[in-house]
């Protein structure tokens, strides 16, 4: 209640953060990042010198209107119901999406490691989407049963290291439409090591999340 009490709302930065009804400004940034998820997939898929580029650009716009969204949502008090429904969604789509379309590529993974790769891969992103059904699932039993789960940090290392990998691997994607080399393969490693870390995170954060709150299954 004292940061409420703080807050300046006669101010013009709580105007334009407010807005008008629900649509205030972070609601906004994540409608913003879902809008910006087809645009990702065009420049990822569109032939041209530079396209990988392009679509990293987006990508990381973005995952910073994620960081945005939600600093401002806290620092006004802005958090709404139509954004606590819409930015888990957003967040999910644009890495899920990410990930997906990088198997469609299989070079991002069998450029320096042979064909086994791209199987590890899709193992390691099987991994990742299960892992997000599960606790999306859990999350809606324990609503059901009046529980709130926050979020941990290990979850929070995993986004980080799936949000690297996708970084690290447009950018080899990138570079290696243009050069060759041992640092563009250096590249490459660091988002396929990058990616398998975020696969081993989610699996930690996931059985992790259960057992802490393994209390909502007993109720």
């Amino acid at each position: 209640m004292e940061q409420n009490q703080q807050i300046d709302k006669s101010s013009r930065a709580y105007k334009i953060a407010a807005g008008k009804g629900v649509m205030n400004l972070p609601n906004k940034l994540t409608i913003a990042r879902m809008v910006m998820i087809p645009l990702f997939i065009l420049f990822f898929y569109l032939n041209f010198a530079g396209n990988y580029f392009v679509a990293l650009a987006v990508f990381a716009v973005a995952s910073f209107t994620d960081l945005l969204d939600g600093k401002i949502a806290r620092k006004y008090n802005l958090v709404t119901n139509l954004g606590k429904f819409l930015d888990p969604i957003a967040d999910k789509v644009l890495v899920s999406s990410a990930l997906i379309v990088l198997l469609t590529v299989p070079s991002f993974f069998t450029a320096y490691l042979g064909a086994w790769a791209i199987i590890a891969a899709g193992c390691c992103a099987a991994v990742i989407f299960a892992r997000e059904l599960i606790v999306s699932g859990f999350r809606m039993v324990a609503a059901d049963a009046g529980i709130v789960i926050a979020a941990d940090k290990i979850g929070k290392f995993k986004t980080v290291a799936q949000d690297v990998s996708v970084v690290m691997l447009l950018l080899y994607g990138g570079f290696a439409q243009f050069f060759s080399g041992t640092w563009v393969q250096v590249i490459n490693y660091i988002g396929l090591i990058m990616f398998a870390a975020a696969a081993l995170l989610t699996i930690i954060s996931g059985i992790n999340y259960i057992v802490k709150n393994i209390q909502v299954l007993k109720a």
